[in-house]
C-alpha cells in the first residue's frame, strides 16, 4: 500500500509540473523606452514575481490562470495565461513615465561605404599629398603688377628630402588604393558565388588568382567574371594548394 501511494503522489507532481509552464518578458514605462523594475508580477495560482533592474521577468503560472502587474500598488488589467501568444516573451508597459537607467534601443540601420565613397573620402583626406606636383620655377605678380619668380615654388625646389617624402607617401597611398579597388571586385562573397568554392579551397583560390589592377580597372564585367570561371576551372585541375605558396612555384 505505501508503495502504491508512492507512486500515485510521483504521479500527481509530474502531471503537476508538466500543467505549469513560464512567462517570460520586459516591463516597459508609458513611453514604451524605459525598462522599469522591481515591478510585481502576480498569478492568480498565487504565485509571483519582481522585474530586475533591467525590467525583465519570468513566473511560473497554470494554463488556467491569468497574470497582472503593479507598481506602486497600482495593478493593471489582469491577462489570462491560455490567451498569451508568445509566452518567451510577453513584453507590457504600464501606465506611468519611469526614469530608468536600462531603455530599449531604437533600430539602428547601418550603412556600408562603397568604394567610391571611400575613395574620395581618402582623397578629401590627403588631399595635399595627392595633389602634390614636383616643384619648378614659376611666376608671380606682386601687387604693384610687377612679375617675378615664385620665392615658396624657389624654396620648395631645394627641399630635396621633403620632396621626396611627399612623392613616396603619394605613391603609398595610390597603391592603397589599387588594392581596395581589386578586394572591391575581387572579394571572397562574390568568387565565391562564381566559382561555387568555399573555404578552405576559396581562401587558396584568392591569393592564388589575384588579378592585377591593371586588369581590374580594365576588365568589364563579364570579362572580369569570365577570368574568375577560367581560373576556377584551372584551379579545380590542381587540386586543394596551400596558399603560401607561389603559382611560379608548381
Amino acid at each position: 500500500m505505501p508503495k502504491f501511494l508512492l507512486f500515485f503522489f510521483y504521479c500527481f507532481i509530474s502531471i503537476a509540473a508538466q500543467a505549469q509552464l513560464t512567462i517570460s518578458g520586459s516591463v516597459l514605462d508609458k513611453g514604451k523606452i524605459n525598462l522599469v523594475e522591481h515591478v510585481r508580477v502576480v498569478s492568480t495560482g498565487g504565485m509571483f514575481a519582481m522585474t530586475d533592474s533591467m525590467g525583465r521577468y519570468n513566473i511560473m503560472v497554470k494554463p488556467q490562470d491569468s497574470i497582472y502587474f503593479v507598481y506602486n500598488n497600482k495593478p493593471t488589467q489582469k491577462f489570462a495565461v491560455n490567451k498569451i501568444a508568445n509566452t518567451a516573451q510577453f513584453d507590457v508597459s504600464i501606465h506611468l513615465f519611469v526614469n530608468s537607467k536600462y531603455s530599449m534601443l531604437k533600430e539602428v540601420v547601418v550603412y556600408s561605404k562603397t568604394y567610391k565613397q571611400d575613395s574620395l573620402e581618402n582623397r578629401q583626406t590627403y588631399a595635399d599629398v595627392f595633389e602634390y606636383k614636383k616643384p619648378g620655377l614659376s611666376t608671380s605678380i606682386t601687387p604693384g603688377g610687377a612679375v617675378g619668380a615664385d620665392v615658396n615654388e624657389l624654396i620648395n625646389m631645394f627641399r630635396f628630402k621633403r620632396n621626396k617624402r611627399l612623392k613616396a607617401f603619394r605613391n603609398r597611398l595610390e597603391a592603397q588604393e589599387e588594392e581596395r579597388y581589386i578586394n572591391y571586385r575581387f572579394n571572397k562573397i562574390f568568387v565565391g558565388r562564381i566559382t561555387g568554392l568555399k573555404s578552405p579551397e576559396l581562401d587558396s583560390f584568392m591569393v592564388w588568382f589575384r588579378p592585377s589592377y591593371e586588369f581590374t580597372a580594365a576588365a568589364d564585367e563579364i570579362a572580369f567574371n569570365q577570368y574568375i570561371l577560367n581560373a576556377s576551372y584551372q584551379f579545380k585541375k590542381w587540386g586543394f594548394v596551400d596558399p603560401a605558396k607561389k603559382q611560379d612555384d608548381l
